[in-house]
């Protein structure tokens, strides 16, 4: 039986574009053909709406929304350049991933109808306009700002569904990232307000007929499973929702990382390893 293909739905977040990334899109496309994957999807970071929501790495690199929003020009048509220069060698999809956040939304279609990215990955890394991801830190403060763990994976959820719904993303990146720095999360997603949140979003995203990111990148970082945790992951292939690896790379040396364990755990679990590839699209 021939093996399953390497793709990544969700990836190549480069140094030249990204903060806390490394090196070059080239290099990190160039990475991709050596470890021989059929197709990538690049999908760089947007800029934030506003300056309200920089992140750290970026004013300390003295950049704002709109030198920003100037970089994002700038990628995309890189990795346009990019996507025919290697067409021969690898089949490139330009997209970009979402950040949901006040403002985000009117933003996000802006972009869409400005770049015409081939698709978007809809994330969610705010919570009550609060960055969660960086740092155990922040995570606390959105915690407090929630009102406690459960409140927050809560709104997380609602945030989730809203822009879901908003913006059809062709592909939802790391579903339950809200786990990152929670280190009872495997009993949290079981409680009945939470589930039930997950459950709903979980069939919409079946009934909008959308993939779901089995984001590896938490491995590199330490943790003990992909996004999505495997109970999670379970009801996604019991529901029928197609489920393809992203390996959200940050760096040459890292593209691909896992990919190996991430498609044994797939099929270990009978998904579909024969992937979907996002609907391009000028107009998601």
């Amino acid at each position: 039986m021939k093996a399953p293909d390497f793709v990544s739905v969700h990836g190549g977040h480069s140094g030249e574009f990204c903060q806390h990334a490394q090196d070059s899109l080239e290099d990190i496309i160039a990475a991709y053909i050596q470890k021989k994957f059929v197709w990538v999807g690049i999908t760089e970071h947007i800029p934030p709406p506003d300056d309200r929501f920089l992140y750290a790495d970026q004013k300390a690199a003295g950049l704002n929304a709109e030198t920003l929003y100037y970089h994002f020009g700038m990628y995309m048509s890189t990795c346009r350049r990019l996507q025919k220069k290697y067409s021969d060698s690898v089949k490139i999809l330009a997209g970009f991933e979402t950040e949901t956040c006040s403002g985000s939304e009117a933003f996000i279609k802006k972009l869409i109808a400005e770049f015409q990215p081939d698709y978007i990955v809809g994330s969610v890394h705010h919570v009550n306009d609060i960055g969660f991801d960086c740092s155990p830190a922040d995570y606390e403060q959105a915690v407090v700002a929630a009102g406690g763990n459960d409140e927050l994976f809560c709104r997380y959820f609602d945030l989730q569904y809203e822009m879901i719904n908003a913006l059809h993303p062709a592909v939802v990146g790391h579903f339950d990232l809200i786990r990152i720095f929670d280190p009872d999360y495997r009993t949290r997603i079981e409680k009945p307000l939470i589930q039930k949140r997950i459950e709903r979003n979980l069939q919409c995203i079946k009934d909008l007929d959308l993939i779901l990111d089995f984001n590896l990148r938490a491995l590199s970082k330490g943790a003990s499973e992909p996004y999505i945790s495997r109970a999670i992951l379970r009801r996604a292939l019991e529901l029928g929702i197609a489920v393809v690896p992203g390996d959200d790379s940050h760096s040459a040396e890292n593209a691909g990382r896992n990919m190996e364990k991430g498609i044994e755990i797939l099929q270990s679990l009978g998904a579909d390893t024969r992937w979907r590839m996002p609907k391009v699209s000028s107009s998601e």
